[in-house]
């Protein structure tokens, strides 16, 4: 069954999400916050070795623990008082004590202004430390904005406009040279990727008219009754070839634009894409004796209808063709799981080893075969199932089912 490919627009979607943020960003290593730190500790380790060094040489000036400075010899008819040192007061001292407790207050006194040098200097040390991050993040910020920009261009890139550029100004430095390259190569990609949406339109007619055309002619020919077997035979036989070649076209344009991001999504939900699918493929399966069956719960996805009815009838199709001769079976079902809308196609068939897993969802490649040699299909129905599964933001996963035949598993974001 032929369908109208989904229309060329965005470039491939990156296998990261640009637009998927960090639950804690204040806790992510940036470079702006690794910046910060960075000259915000060697403030701070200058600041610590700056008031060491002030403390060591205020306690040497004040020669803390040394001789005093004066001593009283006489203090006949002295009377001395003091609110910090209140045991001078006691007039019944006798010299050598009045001078030790002169000493003593000395001592303390100086030891008194020391603590409150050491205290101050360290409020003044925090604050300073705190002006110092403060400043070293808003210096991290502007010298980083370039940064900033182009990562906002690489995420509008990643969106699908191409024709974003960074158009960064500014002195000739290092970041200014990875900005214009950045544009050079968004300006190659730009032409690259219209290149190829101009060659799939073309292809799209080029190819198509002749075989639509050689098709009418041969159903005209088939069509006469008087036409000896011998040629309608032959134009039987051409006819399914060029069915065939119709099929090989519609697949590689396919192909080549589920390759591309959709742009424009609609929701869609996976049962009715894949009730759809096994209405297709009911007659071939009852013809090959082939039993379907499953439960397919609401899954609604943000997508191409077209392309997501292709995922469920190409793994039908595979499911139906690629199984056993007596009793077989294929199971589709769909349901919401973790967020996730989920379609799994499982089926009875020949073992597949492990290790062929991945070339089956290489173009033209089938089980130990590697062209187009049966009539099964044209070896391009699970290559067209990653690429619009990709398209729109998912994956797809096989495995082999024990005893015989795949599981396939397509998970789509909801």
């Amino acid at each position: 069954m032929a369908t109208t490919p989904a229309p060329p627009g965005a470039p491939p979607k990156p296998t990261w999400d640009p637009r998927s943020a960090t639950p804690l960003p204040w806790l992510r290593p940036t470079i702006r916050i690794r910046l910060t730190l960075l000259y915000g500790g060697m403030f701070l380790i200058a600041g610590i070795l700056l008031l060491s060094i002030i403390y060591l040489l205020a306690a040497q000036a004040v020669r803390t623990g040394n001789e005093p400075l004066y001593k009283i010899v006489d203090f006949n008819d002295l009377r001395v008082t003091s609110s910090n040192c209140p045991v001078v007061d006691n007039g019944n001292l006798s010299l050598s004590e009045f001078n030790a407790a002169i000493s003593d207050c000395i001592d303390h006194q100086r030891k008194v202004a020391l603590d409150n040098l050491l205290s101050r200097s360290l409020l003044a040390l925090l604050g300073l430390a705190v002006i110092a991050f403060a400043f070293g993040y808003a210096m991290a910020g502007r010298v980083l904005s370039p940064l900033g920009r182009i990562t906002r261009t690489a995420r509008a890139v990643a969106g699908s406009d191409l024709s974003r550029r960074i158009e960064l100004d500014g002195p000739d430095d290092e970041l200014k040279e990875l900005a214009d390259t950045f544009d050079d190569m968004l300006e190659r990609l730009q032409r690259a990727f219209t290149a190829q949406q101009r060659f799939v339109g073309n292809a799209s007619h080029e190819l198509r008219t002749p075989l639509a055309i050689n098709r009418t002619l041969l159903e005209v020919h088939l069509s006469d009754p008087n036409a000896p077997v011998e040629l309608q035979q032959l134009g039987k036989t051409l006819l399914a070839t060029n069915e065939r070649s119709e099929q090989l076209v519609e697949g590689l344009l396919l192909l080549a634009r589920s390759d591309n991001q959709i742009v424009e999504r609609k929701p869609v939900d996976l049962a009715e894409v894949a009730g759809q699918a096994i209405d297709q493929v009911h007659a071939e399966a009852e013809s090959k004796g082939v039993r379907l069956r499953g439960t397919r719960e609401p899954a609604v996805v943000q997508g191409n209808g077209v392309l997501l009815e292709r995922i469920a009838l190409n793994l039908v199709q595979n499911a139906v063709r690629y199984n056993v001769a007596e009793q077989g079976w294929v199971e589709v079902t769909t349901a919401v799981e973790n967020g996730q809308a989920v379609l799994v196609v499982t089926n009875t068939g020949p073992v597949v080893p492990a290790y062929e897993i991945d070339n089956l969802f290489e173009p033209f490649r089938r089980l130990r075969t590697e062209r187009t040699g049966s009539d099964k299909g044209v070896g391009l129905g699970l290559s067209i199932v990653r690429s619009v599964a990709r398209a729109h933001g998912g994956h797809i996963y096989a495995q082999p089912r024990e005893g015989g035949g795949l599981v396939m598993r397509v998970t789509l974001p909801v």
